[in-house]
């Protein structure tokens, strides 16, 4: 038995190495280029290539994070399909027009919670469509703290906040005076 067909690992040219089929499989040779170990898809020569453990110098595609699948099946319309993304679009749409209609506080409370709502729907359910940017941890953590932070600054806004917190005011103060 040779070198190639062991799997030599003093093999030199294990990179670019390719070999026919081997002539024990019933005496057809089609000809197809074989790699020995793991090998990835091929190069641009069609030959394939070994596969590295190591990060690629230049990044040629990005993985679909992690529930970006399609929230509905595939032959449904799209906007059914990516109704989580439409339902808080939609939301925060709302949320703007009411605040150009100068209902400031409702309008703002509205945009927080349909980020808080986003943050649900990224928890709660499998696929959610392009309402996926990153994986599901940073999602939730993204859209939980900017939907909780517009709400709290929605109900402390002036005048007449619907929330205070004393210890904020008497900051405030403090930076004024000083």
């Amino acid at each position: 038995m040779n070198a190639e067909a062991k799997g030599d690992p003093a093999d030199t040219r294990a990179d670019t190495h390719t070999a026919t089929a081997p002539a024990d499989t019933g005496g057809a040779d089609d000809g197809e280029p074989t790699a020995k170990g793991a090998v990835s898809a091929p190069g641009p020569d069609g030959e394939p290539r070994k596969v590295s453990r190591r990060f690629p110098l230049f990044t040629r595609d990005t993985a679909r994070p992690e529930g970006g699948g399609r929230a509905a099946s595939g032959d449904a319309p799209a906007p059914a399909r990516q109704w989580p993304l439409l339902g808080v679009v939609s939301l925060v749409g709302l949320g703007l027009l009411l605040t150009a209609f100068d209902v400031f506080r409702v309008g703002t409370i509205l945009i927080g919670l349909a980020l808080l709502a986003g943050a649900v729907l990224r928890w709660w359910l499998p696929g959610v469509g392009m309402l996926a940017v990153r994986s599901r941890f940073t999602d939730m953590v993204t859209y939980g703290s900017l939907g909780l932070v517009i709400v709290l600054l929605a109900l402390m806004a002036q005048p007449n906040p619907w929330l205070k917190i004393p210890f904020l005011d008497d900051a405030l103060h403090f930076t004024i005076s000083s």
